[in-house]
């Protein structure tokens, strides 16, 4: 009877060790995550446009916190896209992340320029908000104002022109609001990116357009700002008035550059991220550098809200916005 009771405790005993060692190896396998070599961050824009030049300040500081190498892929093409595809369609673990801007992300899904929705990503935070701008160039006398823009736009119906960086992209629609909410018509032209828009403007070959106000950072003598779209005048232009103080258009409308991965990555990718790019937009190095465009850190739950609103916001122009 002892020789049976030995056996059992003994037999007891490996199994009792069994399960520790068992336990032990499951643990190791669940913990935090950490990239494992180079992160790939996708820009859906070429490079030298904002939101690479933004990415690329932001890559620099985070890969001390990310503990790896972030390099920029930049994926250009039908009005981003092309890289938002590419992003979605990334394996979810974790080494692939990417820039989604808004409200463009959002035209490219109502126009079904992908196959991807809202909920193909999964918003990690937010990097970047721009307020957007009415500018015209320095040396056009016609318009010292925008009321005297608006004189004119509703004097020659559809004839003022309008460059944008694209078809119904964030200052397409800026421009939209502006005329809608002023009463004139416009002739939209449309161009790749927004460093063309401006281009196109200088060029002549535009009277008027909506961008951001980073957007005019190496360009201040040549464009003049008339209006701000917000309800607010904006603390680095004090002196340009509000569309809403003017009695146009009455809310804030700009773009904001998030950054996701694709939808199926796990919690704790998520938040690694979350926490290292807070880290990143806190450094005062970073800091220092970035003092041209407004950083504006948001978390995964406020940015994931964020895209939703201005998802929302986007599907509403789908009626009475646009006009032939």
């Amino acid at each position: 009877m002892k020789k049976i009771l030995a056996f059992a405790l003994a037999l007891c005993m490996i199994f009792a060790l069994a399960a520790c060692g068992g336990g032990a190896k499951k643990e190791e396998a669940a913990g935090p995550f950490k990239p494992n070599g180079p992160v790939t961050m996708i820009v859906a824009y070429k490079a030298g446009n904002g939101t690479d030049i933004t990415a690329r300040i932001l890559a620099k500081y985070a890969e001390k916190y990310v503990g790896q190498t972030i390099v920029i892929d930049n994926q250009d093409g039908g009005s981003g896209s092309k890289g938002w595809s590419k992003l979605s369609s990334s394996k979810p673990d974790g080494m692939t992340i990417g820039f989604i801007n808004l409200p463009n992300f959002n035209s490219s899904i109502v126009k079904k320029l992908g196959t991807y929705t809202i909920d193909s990503f999964a918003p990690i935070c937010n990097h970047v908000t721009e307020t957007s701008i009415v500018v015209v160039r320095a040396d056009d006398d016609r318009f010292p104002d925008l009321n005297a823009l608006v004189e004119y736009g509703r004097a020659h119906d559809g004839e003022l022109i309008a460059s944008t960086n694209g078809a119904q992209a964030s200052n397409h629609i800026g421009a939209q609001a502006f005329a809608n909410s002023a009463g004139f018509k416009y002739k939209a032209v449309p161009k790749g990116n927004t460093n063309e828009e401006l281009t196109s403007l200088l060029g002549k070959e535009a009277d008027f357009c909506v961008v951001k106000v980073p957007d005019i950072s190496s360009m201040a003598d040549s464009v003049k700002v008339l209006a701000v779209f917000g309800t607010e005048r904006l603390p680095e232009l004090p002196d340009v008035p509000t569309l809403s103080e003017l009695g146009f258009y009455k809310d804030w409308l700009g773009s904001s550059r998030c950054i996701a991965a694709p939808a199926g990555v796990s919690e704790e990718v998520v938040k690694f991220y979350e926490e290292a790019f807070k880290k990143a937009m806190e450094d005062p190095d970073y800091l220092a550098e970035s003092s041209s465009f407004a950083t504006d850190y948001k978390d995964a739950a406020a940015t994931t809200e964020l895209v939703k609103q201005q998802q929302a916001f986007t599907e509403g122009l789908a009626t009475g916005f646009w006009y032939d």
